[in-house]
């Protein structure tokens, strides 16, 4: 693995003539953003490029995406990966390009190298705020569609810019992109994003209200979601974006944890942090990975297994602090 300054990275890209661009499975804002801006950057040069993702993607972020697709299979001269840190975030319909991809783009300071080359930027708010540097580094122009796609992203990471990794450079890009396309519902875009629910979304908080669980006199909190209880209330996958920092909104809460039982033994696992605790150590240690104050791991296990693992290295690293 080789890393890349912002500078070489823009140059591959100008060199590209057809790429495959993957997100992660379960795609978020961030990951959508981002593979779409680069997508949308590349066809405007006239070279060919698809996104590709191993889960269908959200019907909220469907404005980012063309309208009607009218490119023809082409076999790619390069893999780029946008926003994954790891290639087991592939998902089981993209384990074809374990192994293949040629550039990666991440904020990720757990990323794993997995890629032939690497634009890394630990910093970085966003895998939409490393895309927009590149992007602006090829030199070419802005359209409302890549401007779309990098503020969407950039909004949803930052959690509508509450989160401590929205920094001075962060609002920069945002004032930047603004500046360009001032008629961009922006607001539209935030409701979008963090106001409207679904019926299925509020009858779910509700539910994990009723299912918090709190540790360390109050400082960790946890929310247990288990295939029983999904299928009761007819929960469906979509339900839960963004849900990961709902247990952080109990008063007191340093850490919060949201452990969701999948199929084949799976226990998936997003830690979120609102004190000192790095988060990402923890979930390191399962495997997993992520950001200081925003990790995720899986551990095969039942759900009351895995939370007792949960709830033991975090009360752990309460005692280290």
């Amino acid at each position: 693995m080789r890393e890349l300054t912002v500078k070489e990275t823009a140059q591959r890209l100008l060199e590209c003539e057809s790429a495959h661009i993957l997100i992660h499975r379960r795609p978020d804002g961030d990951c959508t953003g981002s593979g779409f801006a680069l997508m949308y950057a590349l066809r405007s040069m006239g070279r060919k490029a698809r996104v590709l993702c191993s889960d269908e993607i959200p019907e909220k972020f469907h404005f980012l995406m063309p309208e009607v697709e009218t490119l023809e299979e082409f076999h790619p001269e390069m893999i780029i990966s946008a926003d994954i840190a790891d290639e087991q975030l592939f998902g089981e319909n993209l384990t074809e390009y374990e192994g293949r991809v040629d550039l990666c783009i991440d904020h990720h300071i757990s990323n794993t190298g997995y890629a032939k080359e690497l634009c890394l930027d630990g910093n970085a708010a966003a895998a939409c705020q490393v895309a927009y540097e590149v992007i602006r580094e090829m030199g070419i122009p802005f359209t409302r569609e890549i401007a779309m796609c990098l503020y969407t992203g950039i909004a949803t990471d930052t959690g509508c810019f509450m989160h401590d990794n929205a920094k001075a450079r962060t609002f920069e890009i945002v004032s930047e992109i603004m500046t360009m396309y001032p008629d961009i519902p922006y607001a539209d875009i935030n409701r979008r994003m963090f106001t409207i629910k679904s019926i299925g979304r509020l009858r779910l908080e509700g539910l994990l209200a009723e299912q918090i669980e709190s540790f360390a006199d109050g400082r960790f909190t946890v929310i247990t979601i288990t295939k029983e209880l999904m299928e009761k209330y007819g929960i469906a996958e979509s339900d839960f974006e963004g849900l990961a920092g709902f247990p952080l909104q109990v008063e007191g809460a340093e850490v919060g944890a949201v452990i969701k039982e999948r199929e084949g033994g799976e226990c998936r696992i997003s830690l979120r942090s609102a004190g000192d605790m790095n988060v990402s150590l923890i979930c390191q240690s399962f495997g997993g990975g992520g950001h200081k104050r925003a990790a995720g791991c899986s551990i095969y296990a039942s759900p009351q297994e895995t939370k007792q693992l949960i709830i033991d290295a975090v009360l752990k690293g309460f005692e280290q602090a």
